[in-house]
């Protein structure tokens, strides 16, 4: 059987503007920090809660790593937890499927029902 590894990015409304303008993710934090933040299934929630509380229209983007045919790398950051880190252009026209999250009941981005199938 194939491996198949699930990445996430995740873009404020603003940040899905810009990248749907460039056909690639561009935000002030990746850029600050010379690489694209990506999460991993068992991250992503954590993720949405700590940076977008109250963020409307987020939209959330799935990759699969081995079809990427560009290398993440996996280094160690909030926690000491492994991050998928990509130091090149992420094109988001190569994600495997692309949501736009609601919010739950305190507000935070809620991950779609689907994303596990």
């Amino acid at each position: 059987m194939l491996q198949r590894t699930r990445i996430y990015k995740i873009l404020s409304a603003q940040d899905w503007a810009v990248a749907e303008e460039l056909g690639y993710s561009q935000t002030a934090l990746d850029e600050g920090d010379g690489y694209v933040h990506l999460s991993t299934r068992q991250q992503v929630h954590e993720t949405l809660r700590l940076h977008y509380p109250g963020a409307k229209h987020v939209r959330l983007l799935e990759y699969i790593v081995e079809e990427m045919g560009i290398p993440i790398r996996w280094e160690e950051s909030r926690g000491g937890d492994l991050f998928p880190h990509l130091y090149a252009r992420l094109n988001i026209g190569a994600a495997n499927r692309v949501w736009t999250l609601g919010l739950d009941g305190d507000g935070i981005p809620q991950l779609p029902g689907d994303i596990d199938t």
